[in-house]
């Protein structure tokens, strides 16, 4: 249920938003839309506008979006590369020019570009060469990519201009490259990009610039910082300069006079959008005459000389061939949409999740339906309405299915959830995708059984379950035989698989793929008990008295562990040697004052790093770490630039520390040594 509590508002809106940026800037992907991403972000700003005093330095409205990879040097930008306020509509825009109008009595020339989906970069150059390339980052600091910078075709390494000079653009995959680029991963089965610019993003930060060099990336350079040092008095004069001097700039920038000129120009560009070669999602609109910025000035993280005009989600009529049905490892069955292969958002769908049979209902979806598909954070193919107005009169209303697709045994439904599952643990769907799950990097990492290998290794017979993974030493010669395998591959994941033996428990428990069991939750288990036999042991009463495990999960874990299947696996992994004990055993001093107590860590530590901390108060003090302050919290840790967590912990009466108590303690405790 929403929450009532302003505090509570803004701390969990700001949650959530820092998750998305996140997922955006950090994994080159997203859970949510532009759109829905935007919506929680004007909530937060007027809850911030109607509860200033609960702002804080590292809200998401105060900063720019975004963080740096810590594999990569840092370069700290000469000015903030700030990002853009957004508008949706013409009644917005025209009150962005209203605004631009009060500040200066009247603009006469904006200047509309394209919006390009990519990452943003800056490039500095002395002497005519180019010195450092940077990604934005926080806005403030940003990645070294200069070598990466070097790779492409698009950066001029070398420049006709003495002067030390910085121009800043968006590097971008353009759609011909996107479908070169995934042949070759189809190919060499390894995952497919989603869109240009997830691919992009992925491309430019690698470690390896050799890997940036066969991705073809491309660039549009549209901001020229401190013009006036070289004489230029317009943005349009800037685009021209950059262009002269042998800069990629996009030629679709034009000089407007008014809000008439502006929309008739995004009307335009909308038209002509799913024929440009890359990927755009709006138009940027700037003043042109850059005497005028100083006058109408900046936000905390935007110029408000300059919007963007963000396109809506676009949707495709597509035709809906068939709803047919997948099974994961749990055993949950998915309705999934076979779909006319159509174009969405510079990718062809064919597939669609359904999730499950209400969704179908609550929308009426019949095959042979013509309906909407978009893209869900431009990522993920999403179902929208049904064209009523174009359904033939036999379409047949949706009926789900009473077995499984796969093995056929009847497929049942709890009372109030809304997913069906396979109970037959032998299904080979659930085999599948249990041995995939297995053998992933967090769980039981065996390098070599990808999806691919695993679905040849069950067609052949070799596996017949994850346990058999431990036997296949004895086709070792078998497999050397396989066409694309060989001897050195085959020794490679017969290494691994040895190798994984050696796991600690909670790898195991995650790699068992017990209903609700994930990393942390594994984590905690292994922790708790120190042996898989200790936990088998356990009852509900026993589990549910752990923190952050409650009844469900408690009694998911029983029956898990009731199942003869489950426990004769147990004992065939057992057999093989595979590892059944917490290697992390914690030596922790029961007299520490941190000792038994949940405790999360917020802002910045001056003299240890946070993971540093977290180790030392988790095996020496004996603490339980958290990642959120919740009621069961018992101490907050506080560092400099602390944020919603400690809003939280006030909010909630929990207390906190500040970074100098918290040093000196650890030193009274010989947990430190200065």
């Amino acid at each position: 249920m929403e929450s009532n509590n302003p505090i509570e508002k803004i701390i969990h809106l700001r949650e959530l938003l820092k998750k998305y940026e996140y997922e955006y800037y950090n994994l080159n992907q997203s859970s949510v839309s532009d759109a829905e991403y935007d919506k929680l972000m004007n909530q937060l700003i007027d809850l911030e506008k109607e509860y200033p005093q609960y702002i804080t330095p590292d809200s998401p409205t105060q900063r720019v979006g975004g963080t740096f990879d810590s594999s990569f040097k840092k370069i700290k930008h000469s000015q903030s590369m700030l990002s853009l306020s957004n508008v949706y509509n013409e009644e917005e825009i025209r009150a962005f020019t209203q605004r631009v109008d009060e500040a200066v009595e009247k603009c006469d020339e904006y200047v509309c570009e394209c919006k390009i989906d990519g990452l943003s970069i800056s490039l500095i150059y002395e002497n005519g060469t180019l010195l450092h390339a940077a990604t934005r980052g926080d806005g403030v600091t940003g990645e070294d990519i200069t070598l990466n910078a070097y790779q492409i075709k698009s950066i001029p390494q070398h420049i006709d201009f003495k002067e030390k000079i910085e121009v800043r653009g968006e590097v971008y995959m353009s759609h011909q490259v996107l479908d070169e680029l995934n042949k070759i991963q189809e190919a060499e089965h390894k995952p497919l990009f989603a869109n240009c610019r997830n691919a992009a993003a992925g491309s430019l930060r690698q470690l390896d610039y050799q890997i940036t060099k066969s991705r073809n990336l491309d660039t549009f350079i549209y901001t020229l910082i401190k013009p006036e040092s070289y004489g230029i008095k317009t943005q349009y004069e800037a685009l021209m300069f950059m262009k002269k001097l042998g800069f990629s700039v996009n030629p679709n920038a034009k000089i407007v006079k008014n809000v008439d000129e502006i929309l008739t120009y995004i009307q335009d560009l909308s038209e002509r959008r799913p024929l440009l070669p890359y990927d755009i999602d709006g138009v940027v609109i700037k003043v042109n005459e850059l005497d005028l910025y100083s006058s109408i000035g900046n936000t905390n993280k935007a110029p408000k000389w300059a919007t963007a005009y963000k396109f809506p989600p676009e949707e495709v009529p597509a035709k809906l061939l068939d709803i047919i049905f997948t099974v994961g490892r749990t055993g949950r069955i998915t309705p999934n949409a076979v779909i006319e292969p159509t174009k969405v958002a510079g990718s062809t769908i064919t597939r669609a999740s359904l999730h499950n049979e209400d969704y179908i209902k609550q929308k009426d979806l019949r095959i042979g339906d013509t309906i909407t598909i978009h893209k869900a954070g431009d990522v993920i193919p999403e179902v929208g309405d049904v064209l009523l107005n174009r359904r033939e009169k036999d379409a047949i209303p949706f009926k789900m299915i009473s077995s499984c697709p796969i093995c056929n045994e009847k497929i049942y439904k709890e009372e109030d959830e809304a997913d069906y599952y396979c109970l037959n643990i032998s299904c080979p769907a659930r085999v599948l995708e249990s041995v995939i799950h297995f053998c992933e990097r967090k769980a039981m990492n065996i390098d070599g059984m990808g999806e691919a290998n695993v679905k040849m290794l069950l067609d052949k017979g070799y596996i017949e379950n994850v346990a058999d993974i431990y036997e296949l030493y004895k086709y070792e010669y078998e497999l050397k035989h396989i066409p694309g395998w060989g001897e050195k591959s085959v020794n490679n994941l017969l290494a691994a698989i040895e190798k994984s033996k050696k796991n600690s428990l909670e790898r195991l428990l995650f790699a068992l793929g017990i209903l609700q069991v994930g990393e942390k939750t594994a984590k905690i288990l292994a922790n708790e008990f120190n042996t898989i036999d200790a936990l088998m042991d356990a009852d509900v009463i026993r589990l549910s008295s752990i923190d952050n495990i409650g009844e469900i999960m408690a009694l998911d874990i029983v029956n898990f562990f009731k199942e003869s299947k489950n426990i004769e696996l147990i004992m065939r992994l057992k057999a093989y040697g595979v590892n059944m004990e917490n290697l992390n055993v914690s030596h922790a001093d029961t007299s520490s004052f941190f000792y038994n107590k949940t405790i999360v860590l917020t802002g910045t530590l001056s003299f240890i790093s946070r993971s540093d901390a977290s180790s030392i108060l988790e095996n020496m003090c004996g603490a339980k770490m958290a990642s959120s302050v919740s009621k069961k919290t018992d101490l907050v840790i506080v560092g400099e630039q602390a944020g919603s967590k400690l809003d939280k912990a006030n909010a909630l009466h929990i207390q906190t520390m500040d970074e100098q108590t918290f040093h000196e303690l650890l030193i009274k405790e010989g947990k430190v040594l200065f």
